[in-house]
């Protein structure tokens, strides 16, 4: 058995094999069930007691070189095969820079993440809308403001066709289609007719949540408002709820956090009063449930509603609103590192 152990030996440093099929074929013949060292191995009962041990030590010397060998030959063809993919020939001589994820799109990812956490799915509609769906369906008096063309950017001057103001249209949408249990968050671009400057923009960001079924109370609201406030600015984030009106709400409020900058000490961000208005919220006015097609005696409802340029201006402290749409490469660049 030693000179079969040897002969395994000489054979097992010598081999030799260029694709992957070659190689586990020599692992089989080898190192196998029924490969030539497991019989030597099913051998070894039948040899000599005073044997044993120079026997053993050669099986195993020859097993741990048939697997050091089988190793060696896996990564020399992987070796092989990296080398040659180095090169790719359909690259630009000149090096391509990695894009970036802008600002808005990281904040609505994030803000979105943290609804999805709460059982929220996201509904979209279309920017371009009707006044029932933007307005009457939202209980907006006739002569609201909101309606005025110094406030609306109406298509072709008529009064029907607009760009929409928010994305409640969005719910209004989904409530007439749909039966409560609902559990929506509105993610858009939206439209005013209002003078760009570093705190305005004629286009902007929201997200809007609305939640509907039966029993749902003010203080469901209020504690997704805090996890919601949590999650966005930090454990150590407290709010602050402000009696407010909305023709789709009733009641309604407008929310504030502890200024994430001065901690609510008070600083120029903040105006030195601790607090930063973030978002409006409300109960849904019984009126837009009856307007979509749901009973107001059976389901209640919340809504809440916030721009997302606003939250991206806490979190980055960005100054100027332009910014975001002036496609900067020395300001997108500086979120190259974000998700």
């Amino acid at each position: 058995m030693i000179n079969k152990i040897n002969q395994l030996l000489s054979d097992i440093e010598n081999l030799k094999a260029e694709k992957a099929e070659e190689i586990e074929v020599l692992r089989i013949k080898y190192l196998g069930k029924k490969g030539e060292i497991s019989e030597l191995m099913n051998d070894f009962r039948n040899v000599a007691a005073e044997q044993k041990r120079e026997v053993g030590m050669k099986l195993n010397e020859l097993k741990e070189k048939a697997q050091e060998k089988i190793s060696q030959l896996k990564e020399s063809l992987e070796s092989t095969q990296t080398s040659g993919d180095t090169i790719d020939l359909t690259r630009t001589s000149a090096p391509v820079a990695s894009g970036t994820r802008h600002p808005i799109s990281i904040v609505k990812k994030e803000i979105c993440g943290i609804f999805r956490r709460l059982g929220f799915s996201i509904a979209e509609g279309p920017e371009i809308e009707d006044d029932w769906h933007v307005f009457s369906s939202l209980n907006f008096a006739d002569d609201h403001p909101a309606r005025d063309m110094q406030d609306t950017f109406f298509i072709a001057r008529n009064p029907e066709i607009i760009l929409r103001t928010h994305t409640s249209s969005v719910q209004t949408r989904v409530m007439e289609k749909q039966q409560p249990p609902i559990r929506i968050i509105c993610p858009g671009r939206v439209y005013r007719n209002e003078a760009i400057s570093n705190r305005a923009h004629c286009f902007f960001h929201q997200v809007e949540a609305l939640y509907i079924d039966k029993d749902v109370s003010f203080a469901d609201l209020k504690q997704a408002l805090l996890f919601v406030a949590k999650e966005l600015f930090g454990a150590d984030t407290k709010i602050r709820l402000r009696p407010s009106y909305f023709p789709f709400t009733e009641p309604s409020a407008e929310m504030d956090i502890s200024c994430n900058i001065c901690g609510g000490k008070g600083c120029s961000f903040c105006k030195h009063t601790g607090w930063v208005e973030i978002l409006g919220c409300g109960m849904v006015d019984p009126n837009v449930l009856d307007n979509c097609g749901i009973d107001s005696k059976v389901y209640t409802g919340y809504a809440l509603g916030m721009g997302i340029e606003r939250i991206t201006n806490l979190k980055y402290r960005v100054k100027d609103l332009r910014m975001f749409s002036e496609n900067d490469k020395r300001f997108l660049e500086q979120f190259e590192s974000a998700y």
